[in-house]
C-alpha cells in the first residue's frame, strides 16, 4: 500500500488549511481545497518534489475554492468536487474576495467533475470515499479514508466548534445531521482536518464540542447510514 504523507498549507487571509496529500514514493499528489495563493502552493509542490494529479474540494466558499482556476491553468490538472449544488458559490468567488477587500485573491472556477454521496477518489492506489453533508453549504462533501483513519471535513465541523449556517442555502438542522448521521459513524478514532484550526478527532469532538457532544445534542452512536 502506498505511503501517503500530509502537508498542511494554510492559505488566505482566513489561514484556511489547504491540505497537500502525496505519496512518499511516487511523489503523486492532490491538493484540497486550495483557497488561495497559488504560487505558494506551488513553491511547496516544488519544494517537495510533489507532481500534482488532481485538486479535490469540499464545498465553493472562497477561501476553499479560490485558488483552484489558477492551479488547474498552470498545472494542468482537474478540479473534482464539491457537489453541483455549490455551483453558486463558485460562480462568485471573484466578486467575494473584493467584498472582502482582497481583490484578486482567488477566481470563479466550474469543477471538471462534481462529486456524489458514495463516489470514490483514487490517490496512488489509495482510495477515498466521499459523503455529502449539507449544511454549512448545501453542496458541501467530506472526503475520509477509514483505513487511514483521515477525514477532510470542509467546514462542518471544527476543534470545539461547527460550520457556520447563516450563509445562503445554510441549514442549522442539516449540519447537526451531517455530524452526528454521517460522521460519526466513521468511528471515534477517526482524525479529521478542518477548513481551519488544529486537527481533532470525532471521539474528542463527541466528548466536549460546545455544540455537537454527545451530553449536549442527546445523542448515541448513530447507524443510520449503515456504516460503523
Amino acid at each position: 500500500m502506498a505511503k501517503l504523507d500530509l502537508k498542511l498549507i494554510p492559505v488566505t487571509p482566513f489561514a484556511q488549511n489547504c491540505s497537500l496529500l502525496y505519496d512518499t514514493e511516487s511523489k503523486e499528489g492532490v491538493l484540497i481545497d486550495p483557497g488561495g495563493e497559488a504560487e505558494k502552493l506551488k513553491s511547496a509542490l516544488e519544494q517537495l518534489g510533489v507532481k500534482l494529479k488532481e485538486i479535490w474540494l469540499t464545498h465553493g466558499h472562497l477561501d476553499h475554492a479560490g485558488g483552484a482556476q489558477d492551479l488547474r491553468e498552470a498545472l494542468g490538472v482537474d478540479v473534482i468536487g464539491p457537489h453541483k449544488d455549490d455551483q453558486f458559490w463558485m460562480d462568485t468567488i471573484e466578486q467575494s474576495w473584493s467584498q472582502y477587500g482582497h481583490a484578486g485573491m482567488g477566481k470563479n472556477v466550474v469543477p471538471d467533475r462534481y462529486l456524489e454521496d458514495g463516489d470514490v477518489l483514487e490517490l496512488a492506489g489509495v482510495k477515498f470515499n466521499v459523503t455529502h453533508t449539507p449544511g454549512h453549504t448545501p453542496g458541501h462533501v467530506v472526503i475520509h479514508n477509514q483505513d487511514m483513519k483521515i477525514a477532510f471535513v470542509g467546514d462542518v465541523l471544527f476543534r470545539g466548534s461547527i460550520g457556520r449556517t447563516d450563509f445562503p442555502k445554510g441549514n442549522h438542522q442539516d449540519l447537526l445531521d451531517s455530524i452526528t448521521k454521517k460522521l460519526w459513524p466513521l468511528g471515534n478514532d477517526m482524525r479529521f482536518v478542518p477548513g481551519h484550526g488544529p486537527m481533532s478527532t470525532f471521539g474528542q469532538e463527541r466528548k466536549d464540542n460546545a455544540f455537537v457532544a454527545d451530553d449536549i445534542i442527546g445523542t448515541t452512536a448513530h447507524n443510520s447510514s449503515g456504516i460503523g
